[in-house]
């Protein structure tokens, strides 16, 4: 047996090497981002944790590939940096933190001016600034640097080095678990700083039904009783940031997020009024708090960070673009001289949305073949497809296009009353035989998804096995020559038939069997490039849109189509589309109505 001297000296042996063991484990995993590159350096992780720290070390090494920065509390994120650089010919960066208060935002400010080079300054002051104001960093996750808060380096290391062992276990645990878009251990975006909505830019948001039950918050929105009483000290940070910009020949923009009203609705109106009479004193801005567009559920997707959409608005009212679609009362310019009459607009905060201004319901008809011999559910005989389309005439629809929609989603530009859609899918010789004389004939307008690999053709690729004939890029180009018809992309190859493949087929844009997702987006982009260069070579016309083969898509595949310019895309699912301006999301996922052989009365109640 173990005498007790022995015993005592194990155990004190023990107690010295565990800490030293927990210290070496934190310092090779590094999972918070502070003891510099390694061979598990992972940023977006590290910015997970805690963006205050790990920024400041990324900055550290790449801060030559920015030269402006704009900083705030987590909201700040939603103005995109791509739209500011567009504005301001610049490099932005975007030092969003998680409920950053006004102390942090000049710590950091200070900080970045003194080591950095910066030529624009975009100030995000949001109206939870009034209500915090230095409330400490006891914690690991919102703790700021030590070169950023003046702070002992050797405490600010020792916090680190001692830290839950757990973090570094977490940290391997996501590196097995990693996926292309973000996951709840990587929502940061790296090279901007930004979170990554990749996700959230091409999620279908357009029903409020649907949106609600996806984001319960604003169903039933939580009470809330906040306080403004640190007005006074956000606004001495304001001044000091001011100051600084000032001195340093920084331009300087400073703007207010915008609220959700129901958020918004909880807070005293004196103090609101305080706060924005306040800031103007010290500087003027640009107000984007309070308008219609924060009564729209659509336009946030939680308490108080609202859509990327909404961020290029604020851009675009800022530097003058007019271009983009945003609500007449959607921001004002606010200086010492206005600022009294502006501020009356918070004395009476609604609720009440106005879907009238913003929304429009879309139904999409989706056809297929014409044939006399109607002997599938996309199939119709020209008698009955002619009688459907005279029905949507007479019942008042229009057809409307692409560019339509388009215009009315990223320009506000009204569609006209009962739109329809009428899209086709494969690309068939009889849509070109039957189906473009008779849109002719009545006036009204489609779309042809058609598979690039099959256009032109009567047989399947190179077996030669027989198929129904498809049209050629001549036709194509003279129906979208007649403006009646836009032919678009149901992708080059990714509507194969099983039957007629060696291998598993790919019959839509989903991974194969055992496919990678970095394999799978190789193959989409391969795809769809072939189609956009062919189109583009053999018709002159572009690509914009994308009807997935057989409906089968994932947040992937949207996102690549996203990636390579594709505005819009289309699934099977018969549901009517609700269109909300200024919110390309609702173009994604797009729903169809698939018509088969029914009479022109029975398709008017389908979609009515």
């Amino acid at each position: 047996m173990m005498n007790s001297k022995k015993w005592i000296v194990m155990f004190i042996i023990t107690v010295l090497i565990l800490p030293l063991l927990l210290a070496a484990c934190n310092f090779t995993l590094n999972p918070f981002g502070v003891f510099g590159q390694d061979f598990l350096t992972w940023h977006s992780f590290s910015e997970t944790l805690n963006p205050r720290v790990a920024k400041t070390e990324y900055l550290e090494e790449h801060h030559n590939e920015y030269d402006s920065y704009i900083i705030g509390c987590s909201s700040t994120s939603s103005y995109p940096v791509e739209t500011l650089n567009k504005y301001l010919d610049a490099d932005f960066y975007n030092l969003i933190m998680y409920g950053a208060d006004m102390w942090d935002v000049e710590k950091t400010v200070e900080y970045i001016n003194e080591n950095y080079e910066v030529k624009n300054l975009v100030l995000n002051v949001y109206i939870d600034n009034g209500i915090h104001y230095n409330e400490g960093e006891d914690s690991l996750n919102d703790k700021l640097h030590y070169k950023v808060s003046g702070k002992s380096g050797a405490a600010f290391y020792i916090k680190y080095l001692f830290a839950s062992v757990n973090y570094s276990f977490d940290k391997l645990s996501a590196l097995r678990n990693d996926t292309e878009l973000s996951k709840p251990f990587d929502v940061f975006d790296e090279k901007t700083g930004a979170y990554d909505k990749r996700a959230r830019d091409i999620e279908n948001i357009g029903d409020m039904g649907t949106y609600l039950e996806s984001y319960p918050v604003f169903a039933d929105y939580p009470p809330a009783a906040p306080d403004m009483g640190k007005i006074s000290e956000c606004m001495e940070s304001v001044k000091v940031i001011k100051e600084i910009c000032e001195k340093s020949g920084i331009n300087l923009y400073v703007a207010c997020a915008p609220v959700y009203a129901e958020y918004l609705q909880h807070f005293d109106s004196r103090q609101v009024k305080e706060f924005y009479t306040a800031l103007a004193e010290v500087t003027p801005f640009y107000d984007f708090t309070y308008s219609s567009v924060s009564c729209e559920p659509r336009y946030f997707y939680d308490a108080t960070h609202f859509r990327n959409a909404v961020g290029d608005m604020a851009a675009a009212y800022m530097f003058g673009d007019k271009s983009v679609y945003m609500p007449e009362d959607f921001g004002t310019y606010v200086t010492r001289e206005n600022v009294s009459e502006h501020v009356k607009v918070y004395d009476n905060i609604s609720i009440e949305r106005q879907d009238d201004i913003y929304t429009d319901s879309v139904p999409v008809l989706m056809y297929h073949h014409i044939d006399e011999n109607a002997d599938s559910n996309s199939v119709v005989t020209p008698d009955n497809f002619e009688s459907q389309i005279k029905a949507l005439r007479d019942n008042g629809y229009t057809a409307v296009t692409l560019d339509d929609i388009y215009d009315y989603v990223y320009s506000g530009t009204d569609l006209p009353d009962k739109p329809v859609l009428i899209t086709f899918d494969d690309g068939y010789a009889s849509n070109y035989d039957i189906a473009f004389p008779i849109l002719q004939k009545y006036g009204m307008k489609a779309v042809i998804f058609a598979v690039g690999s099959s256009v032109g053709k009567d047989t399947y690729k190179d077996t030669g096995i027989v198929i129904k004939p498809h049209f050629t890029y001549e036709q194509a180009k003279e129906m979208m020559d007649s403006s009646v018809i836009s032919v678009q992309t149901h992708t080059y190859d990714m509507h194969q038939a099983q039957d007629y493949e060696d291998d598993e087929a790919r019959t839509g844009a989903i991974m194969l069997t055992g496919e990678s997702e970095q394999e799978f987006m190789a193959a989409m982009e391969r795809d769809l490039t072939q189609a956009m260069n062919e189109m583009q070579s053999e018709t002159g016309y572009e690509i914009t849109a994308l009807a997935y083969p057989n409906g089968e898509y994932s947040d992937l595949s949207q996102h690549v189509c996203r990636s390579m310019g594709i505005k819009a895309t289309f699934t099977i699912e018969p549901r009517t589309n609700v269109l909300i301006k200024g919110l390309p999301q609702c173009l994604f996922g797009m729903g169809r109505y698939n018509v088969d052989d029914i009479t022109g009365k029975e398709l008017i109640a389908m979609i009515g």
